[in-house]
């Protein structure tokens, strides 16, 4: 069986029997005070272990908050991207070209008059993808804009409710005529 420090420290010579004696009286002493209530029981290490342990719970919280954040994050570019390469239309080769604002630079896309006229209708849309540009529907746009509002490019309002009331819409545009 092991000796308990005490013994050791006898065996040892490093404290004599009345040394021993004396702090074992007065561990008896504060034991029994304390059962009494007359003098408080030291519990700073317990609060020291209970802050650290709330301490910890906060940072994995706050890390667990982080971690889902980045995977929504990666979720809506995933359904971005989705959405983006189920409904784009195709890329024309054309000498026509539509002219648009992006980061202060103006960019071109070639497009047909079909695209051009619903581009400035808001029927079509032009939006980020993969270093480039892709022309997209409207529907599809609103809700890239949901997921996030940075890929949206061109995205004009529509405007049939003007077209009702345009006095000019019974004139026929000169074909030749080019914006």
């Amino acid at each position: 069986m092991a000796l308990s420090l005490r013994d050791q420290l006898l065996k040892a010579g490093l404290v004599n029997e009345k040394q021993a004696k004396q702090v074992g009286k007065q561990q008896q002493k504060q034991k029994r005070l304390e059962h009494k209530g007359q003098v408080e029981k030291d519990e700073s290490q317990k609060l020291a272990a209970l802050q650290a342990m709330a301490e910890k719970a906060a940072r994995d919280q706050e890390l667990n908050r982080q971690q889902q954040e980045k995977a929504e994050q990666k979720a809506r570019a995933a359904q971005v991207k989705q959405l983006i390469e189920h409904s784009r239309l195709p890329k024309l080769t054309s000498e026509d070209y539509y002219n648009f604002v992006d980061d202060k630079k103006v960019k071109r896309l070639a497009v047909n008059n079909l695209m051009r006229d619903k581009l400035s209708r808001g029927s079509l849309a032009i939006v980020r993808h993969a270093g480039g540009y892709e022309v997209i529907p409207r529907e599809a746009a609103l809700k890239i804009q949901e997921r996030d509002p940075r890929r949206i490019v061109l995205l004009n309002t529509p405007t049939e409710a003007a077209e009702a009331d345009d006095p000019y819409a019974a004139y026929q545009i000169p074909d030749d005529l080019m914006w």
